[in-house]
């Protein structure tokens, strides 16, 4: 069964704008710390943005003040709003289970992923 889908990717110009969704099970969504990682072709995947089951979010240096992680509780539903995009931005993007270190900015992959959407910026 699948329980994280993403969707929302596409091709843009730099600068614009494209907004990622992730649909989960309730079983994941409900009790997770969420996030989003990210892997470009021959890179390592990379956590992205974050948001705690409290609402606390994390970002990735890249991505601050360009990206907004939020999530929707009523649909089970990830965000993440990314503005300003830029060609380092093209990767696959994930969404994901996390645990978080407490007092920390430290998350882990607990095991659940997306299939993964692609987010290509041109230049």
């Amino acid at each position: 069964q699948v329980e994280l889908v993403e969707s929302g990717g596409g091709l843009v110009q730099a600068g614009g704008s494209l907004r990622l969704s992730c649909v989960a099970s309730r079983r994941l969504f409900s009790v997770n710390t969420m996030g989003w990682y990210r892997q470009a072709p021959g890179k390592k995947r990379e956590l992205v943005a974050a948001i705690s089951g409290g609402g606390y979010t994390f970002y990735d240096d890249s991505v601050k003040g360009r990206f907004t992680i939020s999530r929707d509780y009523p649909k089970n539903t990830l965000y993440l709003q990314m503005n300003g995009l830029k060609p380092e931005d093209t990767a696959t993007y994930y969404c994901a289970t996390l645990t978080q270190t407490p007092y920390t900015d430290t998350f882990y992959p607990t095991g659940d992923w997306g299939q993964g959407t692609q987010v290509t910026v041109s230049s």
